[in-house]
């Protein structure tokens, strides 16, 4: 059984982990708090320095342990992200075995990602959100996992252009929508802080921002198309999110 662990437990108790554990989110507590070269995500930066953050670590995320750890996380998580901060996200570290991080493309990481999401879908229990659209290419569409949704955004140790997206094990996080009610396209709060992020992915990165970045619920916008980001500017052709057509089988 995985439990999820704030920045304050792992800060006193860190070395209790597993050695690849520790390394993980040492390194991940290093990029995104360096005060040298900002991370741009700002809620991100600022949910992991007020404590806000929720940490889960799983196996090899091609087995079948890692989709059973991760689907144990994201069921907690949803009983208590509201109390966990404004700036809230679930960070899932995934052990990273040596022939993955020697061998493995940003399209491999790509494609791992989406089987990663697919598989824990199909472990979840309750009706997807009526609110939430089924296909992908809706607009409004979003990963939802135990009535809850999220946007999800992968790192890997592939990115090699897109540095934002460059982490050391390969890394999903889990945004709950609540947390964009402030952060839209329908505030001046919202609009400056995009703006700002903007800003500093291009900085951070060296390179234009992905044109895949949108607003959620714009009618031009695919949400699926930002939660991994190539170091190019292409897209899969269409959703890998395979649950809804396995759910159905």
């Amino acid at each position: 059984m995985v439990h999820l662990k704030s920045k304050s437990w792992l800060d006193r108790s860190v070395s209790e982990l597993p050695d690849w554990q520790q390394d993980a989110f040492r390194k991940f507590g290093h990029m995104i708090a360096d005060d040298e070269r900002m991370y741009p995500c700002i809620p991100g930066r600022q949910g992991f320095l007020t404590d806000s953050l929720r940490f889960g670590f799983a196996a090899d995320p091609r087995s079948d342990q890692a989709i059973d750890e991760t689907a144990q996380l994201l069921q907690q998580y949803g009983e208590c992200s509201r109390d966990t901060g404004r700036f809230a996200s679930l960070v899932i570290f995934f052990e990273t075995p040596e022939d993955m991080m020697a061998d493995f493309t940003v399209e491999d990481y790509e494609q791992l990602f989406w089987s990663v999401l697919s598989r824990v879908s199909t472990k979840d229990s309750v009706p997807w959100p009526a609110h939430i659209p089924q296909d992908p290419s809706h607009h409004a569409w979003e990963f939802c996992y135990s009535g809850h949704p999220y946007f999800a955004f992968c790192g890997t140790p592939a990115h090699q252009v897109r540095r934002s997206r460059r982490t050391p094990y390969f890394l999903i996080t889990f945004q709950p929508r609540w947390v964009f009610e402030e952060i839209n396209d329908s505030t001046a709060f919202g609009r400056n802080m995009k703006s700002l992020i903007r800003q500093k992915l291009v900085e951070y990165d060296g390179v234009p921002a992905h044109p895949s970045l949108k607003w959620y619920g714009q009618a031009d916008n695919l949400e699926w198309e930002q939660y991994f980001l190539r170091d190019d500017e292409s897209v899969a052709p269409k959703c890998p999110f395979a649950s809804m057509a396995m759910k159905k089988k």
